[in-house]
């Protein structure tokens, strides 16, 4: 018999009184990693690591509610539709959190904060800092996607591929058992990406402050463009395509524009 990913029989954790959903679980260790990798990587620049523990306390917030934002109102029918439950749009347990919504607010405010509050280093120094740390939180985050049996793939018999319980089978793909599993295909390019990042030195030598931020979203949406590609879950489409092919195309074009940009300006200089 041919063994597969199994889904986790359980997305939650009981202790006694207390409910832990694995989703959470994955977020909240996603969010203790990337801000103990920035402490590190923002001491290495000359900064005060106190700066990032401050920080989070601003960021981590607002990337959760922008992330929640992003995904209700690029998923309405979810929540607002004919089935829909509007009380579930607060249930983030559940899964959804749209990474670019979490991303565009939780910047906002860390650029509201680097203005207001003095810091020891620079909006964009903070910026590279964070980039690797994120990526990693990305990647732990996708895990409880995993425990939710939400977000996968095509149908595929490869042995890498993920058994979906009948219940969680989206309609039309009932009679298909094993599928992509595209939350271990993210989370393997996220802690790839992150370790380009963190091994290159070229990027603190050679090019300036928010370079390394701006390939992040780069390489992040190259990636995720790809994978988008192959998921399966209900998606509003734009000209036939998901929406978050869209986002990740246009993030692509504009990030690459912008690092070819700074490439060149280095190179003229040198």
């Amino acid at each position: 018999m041919r063994k597969f990913i199994p889904t986790p029989s359980s997305s939650t954790l009981e202790l006694g009184f207390f409910t832990f959903h694995f989703y959470a679980l994955a977020i909240l260790l996603g969010i203790f990693v990337a801000v103990w990798v920035t402490k590190i990587r923002y001491k290495a620049l000359g900064g005060n690591p106190d700066d990032i523990t401050d920080l989070a306390l601003v960021v981590v917030p607002a990337g959760i509610i922008g992330g929640r934002i992003y995904h209700v109102l690029t998923s309405p029918q979810k929540y607002f539709g004919e089935n829909g439950s509007p009380i579930q749009a607060l249930q983030i347990w559940r899964g959804g959190l749209g990474i670019w919504g979490a991303i565009s607010i939780g910047a906002l405010a860390a650029f509201i904060f680097f203005k207001v509050k003095r810091n020891s280093l620079s909006f964009y120094q903070m910026a590279d800092a964070i980039a690797p740390g994120l990526l990693i939180a990305q990647g732990i985050g996708r895990f409880g996607n995993w425990f939710n049996a939400e977000l996968f793939g095509k149908p595929t018999t490869l042995f890498w591929a993920l058994e979906i319980p009948r219940e969680s089978r989206p309609s039309g793909f009932e009679n298909f058992a094993t599928f992509h599993p595209t939350f271990l295909y993210e989370a393997i390019w996220c802690f790839f990406v992150a370790a380009i990042i963190m091994k290159l030195k070229f990027f603190k030598n050679f090019f300036k402050a928010g370079t390394v931020f701006i390939f992040y979203v780069l390489a992040y949406s190259l990636g995720r463009f790809f994978i988008e590609s192959i998921r399966i879950d209900e998606s509003n489409l734009i000209l036939g395509l998901r929406l978050n092919i869209w986002v990740s195309g246009l993030l692509f074009f504009g990030a690459l524009t912008l690092f070819l940009r700074r490439i060149s300006g280095n190179t003229q200089k040198s």
